[in-house]
């Protein structure tokens, strides 16, 4: 498959992405989407974030201050303040200047991290570890749910723990693109809805749909958009996740109620926008991509779907136009992270069950490029095995050994020391034997 060339930018959308700047405040709001991991808060609201300035050519100074210099999720921590200055127009490079809070700040910021527990309870069941990535469209017919289903796969296949969650209500597919059937369960100990499993390669997937709970396949959903909304709620608040270290969320298509709420339910969630090769559907994706960002969501990236027609003798048909979708992460200022090419495969795949993930071909080798770009590059999972938490769970853990070892010693000595003085206070009894009776 060829390359997609990058089109010609017009001078004046040169000038209008030269002139439109980010300010200082748009910046320190985009921060809140940063999570300490440990302390399950944002930077900002931390009082880590130390301010910002933009330069006229696009530069952008940053303020990072930590709670431990030296804590692996540093390295998490700029990531996610580089990728999401980075996805702003006009940006041309991100500087953090890094610092350490004081004793002070330190002390302010458990406080802060713990009333944030006691008075504010976690509104999602989601880890905050985990990584959100809601993957939408601007119209619907562009291959969403297929690019949501076959990505989660690809993760699950490197060995990671994948949530789905089918947020298209109306238009639920999940469940027939990975091959599932059944009602979803209960955990009655936590009273929680319990997600349906799939194993696949090293990983699994925990799946999540509005049609494991219909009676059947053909059912119609005739809901209101603030119905649509609470169900989604729920499937984020009363749903066991446990431990993800990704969840892919399948939006409905557009801007509407359901995109908005979840936005505001999962603050810290980054966005891939589908889009095919046509300019028709490149122009409206757009408003999905200017929705993510009132709404302060990091723009990850952009995947082209249905980029090229590739024929048995190995000729290419543009059928749906080209370029779409670099003219789109052109425009957005954010990578393209694939173009995936239209094969028979990928459609026998969603409608028996198979994911071309998982198989061979042109478009399987693309999910599996696109799911490596976020593994290494686009969205790393958290990486938690360093931190000042882990440690000091590991060293009370410790301690607690060392306690048992000690006291079981202490008690060794004494019995010891009792047996001793017995045995010199009392001189060994002749045993008679007893005769049975």
């Amino acid at each position: 498959m060829t390359d997609v060339p990058t089109p010609p930018t017009s001078p004046a959308l040169q000038t209008a992405v030269a002139t439109t700047l980010p300010t200082a405040d748009e910046i320190q709001e985009l921060m809140r989407g940063v999570i300490d991991p440990e302390l399950g808060s944002d930077i900002v609201e931390l009082g880590m974030f130390r301010g910002a300035s933009v330069a006229d050519d696009g530069r952008v100074n940053v303020g990072i201050a930590l709670t431990t210099a030296g804590c692996p999720l540093r390295a998490q921590i700029q990531k996610d303040v580089r990728a999401r200055i980075q996805s702003l127009p006009g940006v041309s490079k991100v500087k953090i200047d890094w610092s350490e809070l004081s004793q002070a700040e330190k002390a302010a910021a458990m406080d802060r991290a713990r009333r944030n527990i006691a008075e504010r309870p976690e509104t999602t069941a989601i880890p905050p570890t985990t990584k959100v990535l809601m993957i939408a469209s601007g119209k619907g017919g562009v291959g969403k749910s297929s690019v949501t289903v076959n990505l989660a796969t690809a993760l699950a296949a490197e060995g990671f723990t994948v949530g789905v969650l089918d947020a298209d209500i109306w238009g639920f597919s999940v469940p027939r693109m990975l091959g599932m059937e059944g009602r979803l369960g209960a955990d009655t100990t936590a009273k929680k809805i319990q997600p349906n499993r799939l194993d696949v390669g090293r990983g699994h997937l925990e799946v999540v749909s509005m049609g494991f709970l219909v009676e059947t396949e053909e059912s119609a959903l005739m809901w209101r958009g603030l119905i649509l909304n609470r169900a989604v709620q729920h499937f984020l608040e009363d749903v066991a996740w446990g431990d993800l270290d990704y969840l892919l969320i399948d939006m409905p298509p557009g801007t509407g109620d359901v995109q908005m709420g979840l936005a505001k339910l999962l603050p810290r969630a980054e966005m891939i926008v589908v889009t095919t090769p046509a300019l028709m559907a490149q122009k409206v994706a757009v408003r999905v991509v200017d929705m993510g960002r009132k709404n302060h969501l990091r723009i990850a990236g952009v995947i082209e779907n249905m980029s090229v027609y590739i024929d048995d003798s190995g000729g290419e048909h543009h059928l749906f136009g080209t370029g779409g979708g670099q003219r789109l992460a052109t425009e957005a200022g954010v990578p393209l992270l694939g173009a995936i090419p239209i094969e028979q495969a990928v459609a026998d795949g969603g409608d028996q069950g198979r994911p071309i993930a998982l198989g061979d071909g042109p478009a399987a080798d693309m999910f599996r490029q696109i799911a490596r770009t976020l593994i290494d590059e686009v969205v790393p999972p958290a990486d938690l095995a360093g931190c000042s938490v882990r440690m000091l769970d590991a060293v009370n853990a410790a301690l607690d050994a060392a306690d048992t070892e000690r006291s079981s010693a202490v008690s060794d000595e004494r019995s010891s020391a009792v047996s001793d003085e017995r045995s010199s206070a009392v001189a060994d009894p002749v045993v008679e034997p007893v005769a049975p009776r």
